[in-house]
């Protein structure tokens, strides 16, 4: 590690390596982590009528660019001991870069397999962006690719897929809610032997950002430009300790206390990502805020939520904590760097974190519950496990609920919801790893048939005039 007093400028910001050394305690004893140093990628001018071509061109253009981004992130993590836990990259996406050449869901699965191959051979574990942008209506190529997702997701292993069905300027498109439902059924069947974990790698966005670095959602931006590098931080053992320093104080305290452990976390992020940009000579983006759990004992957004006041995660007052976090996280974390950006709030996972899994399990927790969470923090219903016995209309029906809560609300809200095949309320299912494990949850039983088979789009709010 680096003990001297160099200071790192990029853009007119100044750190002091002084500010990291700080923050030792937090990593070495609670589980302060950059989770993610995410390459963003361009691949639109990998575009070309003949798929052999075009296959050719995306797996040279990612392993050209990303070529030293693993050794560069463990790099800065020797150096100034750091813990960087994933290397990813997002590209655009496919469903624009392969609309010449892709004639069938087939050969959108080519451009899968091409992606699968260049992520294992930079050695990145994740590659986001086979995605469509569809809030308004979907295009020929954009059905192409959705149809195409269980048979992609089940014959790669890094691939990454979302789809954004709505946003707060476009309304919602109800076809592709429907459609996406049904898609995401026959993922979980394509996987079912893996406890339908192809789901897990899916995600249905509203107002779906362009410059997110956390998987299974990123994806690169038409925005953006040619590469960009993107950090997402992670400290929810960091705030829960720091909590603890002021139980029974006042809200004020409280916020007090959040904002400036945000500020600190934040500044972490912001030396890797000014670093990263250094050493590989691409462009600094943004710095994603979110407090993303683990499975890992005090890594925990629940816990947090506890530590405020809380029985369980579910009980009353659980929307007002987690909005106070939020509020308080993002309020820190922007005095921290000039550039914040992606989802920036607390994900609640709930395989990923054993305080959520732990509600659930005490009966404090559901999806309708859940659903309310989603109204104040920056994500959505996420890696929830429901009985494989669930209509696609059912799924639908969740995730158009989630959709107008962000389209409403204009905040990104998303689904990431897995129908486990063969597994009914109750049952465990083990996904491994930090997606950790979650308990089948009870879905409302009554039926929304009539609803989603209506066709068409939910028109924009009326605040969305803004012109």
């Amino acid at each position: 590690m680096r003990t001297d007093n160099t200071t790192l400028i990029n853009g007119g910001n100044m750190i002091n390596i002084n500010e990291v050394l700080e923050t030792n305690k937090m990593i070495e004893q609670e589980n302060l982590d950059v989770r993610t140093i995410t390459l963003g990628i361009s691949l639109l001018d990998c575009a070309d009528p003949d798929l052999n071509e075009l296959n050719r061109k995306i797996y040279d253009k990612i392993t050209t660019v990303a070529k030293d981004l693993v050794a560069t992130g463990n790099k800065i993590q020797r150096e100034y001991g750091i813990p960087i836990v994933n290397k990813r990259i997002s590209i655009t996406p496919i469903s624009l870069v392969g609309a010449s050449a892709c004639k069938t869901s087939e050969d959108y699965v080519t451009i899968a397999k091409t992606l699968d191959k260049a992520a294992k051979t930079v050695g990145v574990n994740f590659i986001g962006g086979y995605s469509a942008l569809v809030s308004k209506a979907m295009s020929v190529s954009d059905k192409l690719l959705i149809k195409s997702i269980p048979m992609a997701l089940s014959q790669t292993e890094r691939v990454c897929s979302s789809v954004n069905v709505g946003s707060t300027k476009t309304g919602i498109d109800m076809n592709a809610v429907k459609l996406v439902g049904e898609i995401i059924k026959e993922t979980a069947e394509y996987t079912k032997e893996k406890d339908s974990i192809g789901c897990a790698k899916l995600v249905v966005f509203c107002n779906a950002p362009d410059d997110n670095p956390f998987m299974a959602g990123a994806f690169h931006g038409v925005t953006e430009g040619d590469a960009v590098i993107n950090v997402g931080v992670s400290g929810p053992g960091v705030v829960k300790v720091a909590l603890e320093s002021v139980r029974g104080a006042d809200f004020e305290t409280l916020c007090e206390t959040i904002k400036k452990t945000a500020f600190k976390i934040t500044r972490v992020g912001q030396l890797v990502a000014q670093e990263a940009s250094r050493l590989l000579d691409i462009p600094f983006g943004i710095i994603d805020l979110s407090l993303a759990p683990t499975p890992a004992i005090g890594d925990s957004v629940a816990e947090i939520l506890q530590e405020i006041g809380l029985e369980y995660v579910g009980a009353p007052g659980t929307t007002a904590a987690l909005a106070l976090l939020n509020d308080q996280v993002k309020k820190g974390g922007v005095m921290a760097s000039s550039y914040v950006g992606g989802l920036s709030g607390a994900f609640i996972p709930i395989s990923e974190d054993q305080g959520m899994i732990d509600a659930v399990e005490a009966g404090a927790l559901t999806i309708e519950k859940l659903e309310a969470m989603t109204c104040v923090c920056s994500v959505g219903l996420d890696m929830i496990a429901i009985p494989g016995d669930t209509k696609a209309t059912t799924i639908s029906g969740i995730i158009a609920d989630e959709m107008a809560i962000g389209m409403i609300n204009q905040k990104t809200t998303a689904v990431r919801i897995i129908p486990v095949v063969g597994k009914n309320i109750g049952d465990r299912v083990e996904f491994g790893g930090l997606l950790g494990y979650a308990p089948v949850m009870k879905v409302n039983p009554f039926s929304c048939d009539a609803f989603i088979n209506r066709g068409g789009r939910i028109p924009a709010p009326i605040h969305s005039f803004k012109n």
